[in-house]
């Protein structure tokens, strides 16, 4: 046991590789704020929208008008001095805030890459990734060092392994391997993609990308960590993330997974990379090859570190399986999916129109969704349980301020679940005024009219 902590935990190893994926970290999530800004979609979906759909707990977390822009400015200057390593652990916390504030703004832009992002930001906090090939470590030789304790270079890899060993067992489901269920839905969209989009509509390529997309999730993290395979499952990294990236719009999710698949690859690659890198630009960076280790001594700091992250990674395991504390099928109901790693599993539609009734005078009236959220948000909301009980909630409060009486909130919803027939989603009889967020189960979603097995 003790050799097993002193070779993946104690043991010092070169610095190259942390510093590679702390530059092209920092260069991919500026190029992600410049992208999004150029798209226009920090207008379209933080200034334009009346209403914003709150994480709970998360409820104060809102856009700032026209001064959202400043948090995109914000993210985008921080991510930049995080890619030259300059004053990193101020630049990396600043980054953690600002880009998770901007993911907390509205639950309808969630995605599985903003959530990891956010927690690779906040493991990045604690690791030495200045210590070598940065203006930190260039202007202050006190804080450059050639090596660094081998857990920091492990606990990247070891949140890139969960993301995907848990992706891959989030895929070992009936719908998923037995019907190829949601890509079967998909996939015929996309006859037009180069070369095999007459493919696409064929139902063995439909089971072969089901069952290959599980195979690859479930082992590419042990091939990566094995010397003589990585050159080999770095190239399937490649060809599945551009085959994602062609087919799906799902941004710049791929090309991070790429690079930070890197990690994986052994110093002597990474030191490569810094020669050609220097050669190109004349760097001399001969100070940075001083011998010297980043040594962690025992202190209060330090250990109150090491609980913090040995914290983070529990929470990682555990999270993906707090499901289990609910009733019913996860993919109906939907509580515990988000924060899991259930990548692209469902295909959801829905319909909720909602009734308004004033107790008083017994008057009622539907409600036009377009008069207070966007297309976007209508779409997500009427599947999701959560968002079409916060909405429930604004209506009752809007309407009540608009001088109705004892408001109470009805929902007529139909949701479809990957190609099944629509079917009553909430009970309608229930006034969602008088329900209360919480992590306890919705008990007014109605039971899921089949079966989905698996894990």
């Amino acid at each position: 046991m003790e050799s097993v902590i002193n070779k993946y935990f104690k043991a010092p190893t070169e610095t190259a590789p942390l510093a590679v994926f702390r530059i092209l970290f920092g260069l991919m999530m500026f190029f992600s704020i410049v992208r999004f800004w150029s798209y226009g979609w920090i207008d379209k979906l933080y200034i334009q929208p009346k209403f914003f759909f709150s994480y709970y707990g998360f409820e104060w977390v809102k856009p700032l008008g026209v001064y959202t822009y400043l948090i995109f400015i914000i993210c985008g200057f921080a991510s930049l001095l995080v890619a030259l390593g300059y004053r990193y652990k101020l630049s990396i916390v600043i980054f953690f805030l600002s880009f998770t504030y901007i993911e907390l703004m509205d639950k309808t832009t969630y995605l599985n890459h903003y959530y990891f992002i956010s927690l690779l930001s906040f493991l990045m906090i604690f690791l030495p990734a200045n210590a070598s090939y940065s203006l930190d470590a260039y202007l202050n030789p006190k804080k450059s060092f050639e090596y660094v304790p081998s857990w920091t270079v492990n606990s990247i890899k070891l949140l890139l392994s969960i993301v995907y060993f848990y992706a891959g067992l989030a895929k070992l489901n009936s719908d998923w391997l037995l019907k190829a269920m949601p890509l079967k839905i998909w996939l015929p969209s996309k006859f037009d993609t180069p070369f095999i989009g007459g493919l696409l509509g064929e139902e063995w390529v439909q089971y072969l990308f089901s069952w290959s997309g599980a195979i690859y999730d479930l082992t590419i993290p042990f091939l990566l960590l094995y010397r003589k395979t990585r050159p080999y499952a770095f190239v399937m990294v490649v060809v599945f993330h551009v085959l994602t990236r062609v087919l799906f719009p799902i941004g710049m999710f791929p090309y991070v997974m790429i690079v930070s698949a890197l990690i994986f690859f052994d110093a002597s690659f990474h030191e490569k990379i810094f020669k050609y890198i220097s050669k190109v630009f004349k760097i001399d960076n001969s100070r940075f090859y001083n011998q010297a280790v980043f040594e962690e001594r025992p202190s209060f700091k330090v250990s109150f570190k090491h609980i913090v992250i040995t914290l983070f990674f529990f929470l990682q395991l555990t999270i993906p399986f707090r499901y289990l504390l609910y009733p019913g099928e996860l993919f109906w109901t939907e509580e515990g999916y988000r924060f899991s790693w259930r990548v692209m599993l469902i295909e959801k539609s829905g319909y909720a129109q909602f009734k308004i009734v004033d107790g008083e005078s017994g008057r009622w009236f539907y409600v036009d969704n377009t008069d207070f959220i966007t297309p976007f948000q209508e779409k997500q909301m009427a599947f999701q349980p959560d968002f079409i009980l916060e909405y429930a909630h604004f209506l009752k409060n809007h309407f009540e301020k608009d001088g109705h009486k004892n408001v109470q909130v009805f929902v007529d919803c139909q949701v479809s679940l990957n190609g099944r027939l629509s079917t009553t989603y909430i009970d309608p009889t229930i006034d969602l005024g008088k329900q209360r967020e919480s992590f306890l189960h919705k008990n007014w979603i109605t039971p899921f009219k089949d079966e989905i097995k698996g894990i």
